[in-house]
């Protein structure tokens, strides 16, 4: 378990977390992990659905371990008046509040950011949905692997002429996750520069945290009528940078792009001749030989155990690694140097989970506890921010609101 650290840049702030899943949790994680009070509000029984995800352990997904760290489960039901009376309190004690549910959802709980401005107008209020609060599409519903694909994102991720490719993550939601995170942080340094602190709203959608990634693809369409293709395991326009099968079957990447970098590249993969070739002496004339240099460098690759090969690259300088697993991830001595695992224990077995960055060198982030069970701060929280007592906690429970 990571020692709690004096100070973290995010003490003294107040998040509540509403909606389930990914985006949203992801988001309160990371604040979480930089010392923000996060509590998030489940709903009674099962809480929040990911609990049941993916590989489960004594009842609890593992991955809720993970994303739920350093947060307090408080219960709420939600669909009770009662339920949202007491929500509507915890966000007028907050300084942050995280909700990914459909649009509209919040304001027909009368929860909504004009309702709240007007008890708690400090509040940054982050709202994360698959296509905004806003626009016609606004109501859709807003999945990661439907905005990936709207976002331009699936289009060039995969082979010439297959079908698109997903990465077996739900990355459109923690990269949605991420930009909230930097959102809040954001609204956050603007309320302390104002004269009257106010907050606002930060409107996250799903398919434009995804189109935050595309790089050139717009300017080279609206400049040039270009459309960006998929290329499988390699870059447009940029060569060699590829993906190559070893004698023992492992894949390794090179990335010998730049002009000094080619030479020493072929150099060291025995075709001297293309390093001294003037046709692939610069990067537009090495994509006109993409195929005769990729054969090469795939010939070579397949003829050395990927160890032999990386072996000569990082003596020749050339930016180069493997293709690694978790295993592979856990056993590297970089992996273990850098701190990129830390121990938890659940019920009394330990547990790795994976650090969070960025790295912050004087004020770092850390994992206090792995993610609680569902409603283990109910009690404390409620009596603690909105001076509940016992007697008032047991008529919740009776009525089934927490």
């Amino acid at each position: 378990m990571t020692k709690a650290t004096p100070h973290r840049p995010l003490e003294g702030i107040r998040v509540i977390e509403l909606g389930q899943l990914i985006a949203g949790p992801f988001a309160g994680c990371m604040l979480a992990y930089f010392g923000a009070e996060v509590i998030k509000i489940e709903p009674p029984g099962k809480g929040d659905a990911l609990r049941g995800w993916r590989v489960v352990e004594d009842g609890t997904s593992l991955w809720w371990r993970s994303l739920g760290r350093n947060k307090k489960s408080v219960t709420l039901d939600l669909k009770q008046d009662k339920g949202r009376e007491i929500a509507r309190q915890l966000i007028d004690s907050a300084d942050v509040l995280i909700e990914n549910f459909r649009p509209g959802v919040m304001e027909d709980w009368r929860l909504g950011p004009d309702v709240i401005k007007q008890s708690n107008p400090a509040l940054v209020y982050c709202r994360i949905s698959g296509f905004g609060q806003t626009g016609p599409y606004a109501k859709k519903p807003g999945f990661a692997s439907v905005c990936e694909g709207m976002s331009g994102f699936r289009y060039v991720n995969g082979h010439p002429d297959q079908a698109p490719v997903r990465p077996n993550l739900s990355i459109g939601d923690t990269i949605a996750g991420l930009h909230a995170a930097l959102g809040i942080t954001l609204a956050l340094f603007e309320r302390e520069r104002q004269p009257g602190g106010e907050g606002q709203v930060v409107d996250v959608a799903l398919y434009e945290a995804m189109f935050n990634l595309m790089e050139a693809v717009v300017p080279e369409y609206d400049g040039a009528g270009i459309i960006r293709e998929p290329s499988g395991t390699t870059v447009t326009g940029i060569v060699p940078t590829n993906t190559y099968r070893c004698k023992d079957g492992k894949y390794v990447v090179i990335g010998g792009n730049g002009d000094s970098i080619f030479q020493r590249l072929m150099r060291a993969a025995d075709r001297p001749d293309m390093a001294d070739d003037p046709r692939m002496a610069t990067n537009a004339g090495r994509v006109e030989c993409v195929e005769a240099i990729d054969g090469a460098l795939s010939d070579w690759c397949g003829s050395l155990e990927s160890s032999e090969v990386l072996a000569k690259l990082e003596a020749a300088r050339v930016p180069s690694g493997p293709i690694y697993n978790v295993a592979d991830m856990m056993a590297d001595p970089h992996f273990q140097a850098r701190g990129l695992f830390e121990q938890v224990e659940i019920n009394g077995k330990p547990l790795k989970i994976p650090a969070m960055m960025p790295r912050l060198e004087s004020t770092p982030g850390g994992t206090n506890w792995p993610g609680p069970e569902v409603g283990q701060h109910t009690d404390g929280v409620l009596q603690e921010a909105l001076g509940l007592s016992a007697e008032d906690l047991s008529h919740l429970r009776e009525q089934g609101i927490v």
